[in-house]
């Protein structure tokens, strides 16, 4: 087990090294959240964002601004390294596809939650709500999470294909929605000071999908990555 976690984390150095001398994935997720997230704010009507009306859309628009940005980054993580001609090379190494596969997802939910934790109380100020609330650490925590393991792997296998940036939300968000429902529930629940017995089940769906997509790319990721 350590000299497989050594494997992932070797996987996970390499995405964030290259990450931090290009700014490739992180710029475009984070401008195009921005950019969502002023569409939203900007293009409104005015008596949507009433302090007593805007709490009831602010969740869902944020997890959409969540989600366009992350599915970018996705398609971007394996798009980099196929141009190059460097994925080949990461799969020939002598290493487990499981732990391969365990590494770009870290990468990933990394990238994705750095945005996250920046967007959303930008979010908040355009939006004139409050986003600051304990217990929505574990919502984004777990519906990210989630996020991250189904399109690492769909991204994994749109590479392959023409028609890569289409095919990955096609495949994705039909797999994904009940978790993005979830998430915006429970985070709509959190920043409305309901009672945590609301928000408890959507937590309990959250971390039940992510445990079982997490195990089930490990298993099938090499037959995903196969030309």
């Amino acid at each position: 087990m350590p000299g497989y976690l050594r494997k992932v984390w070797a996987v996970y150095a390499k995405d964030v090294r290259a990450e931090l001398r290009t700014k490739d994935i992180f710029s475009a997720m984070f401008v195009f959240s921005l950019l969502t997230t002023l569409v939203f704010a900007f293009a409104l009507p005015a008596k949507l964002l009433d302090p007593k009306e805007v709490g009831g859309i602010a969740p869902g628009l944020l997890w959409v601004a969540y989600t366009f940005s992350g599915v970018l980054g996705l398609n971007r993580s394996f798009i980099v390294e196929k141009d190059k001609g460097s994925l080949e090379g990461l799969l020939l190494a002598p290493a487990d596809r499981g732990a391969i596969y365990l590494g770009k997802m870290l990468s990933n939910l990394t990238f994705m939650l750095l945005v996250e934790t920046l967007i959303t109380p930008i979010f908040g100020v355009l939006f004139n709500y409050s986003t600051f609330n304990v217990w929505l650490i574990p919502v984004v925590l777990l519906g990210t999470l989630g996020f991250a393991e189904i399109g690492t792997i769909f991204a994994a296998m749109a590479i392959n294909t023409r028609a890569r940036e289409v095919l990955l939300p096609v495949l994705f968000f039909p797999i994904m929605l009940p978790v993005i429902i979830a998430a915006a529930n429970a985070t709509t629940a959190v920043l409305a000071n309901r009672p945590f017995d609301e928000v408890l089940g959507q937590l309990e769906f959250m971390a039940v999908f992510d445990v079982i997509f997490l195990v089930l790319p490990i298993l099938l990721f090499e037959l995903a990555v196969e030309e």
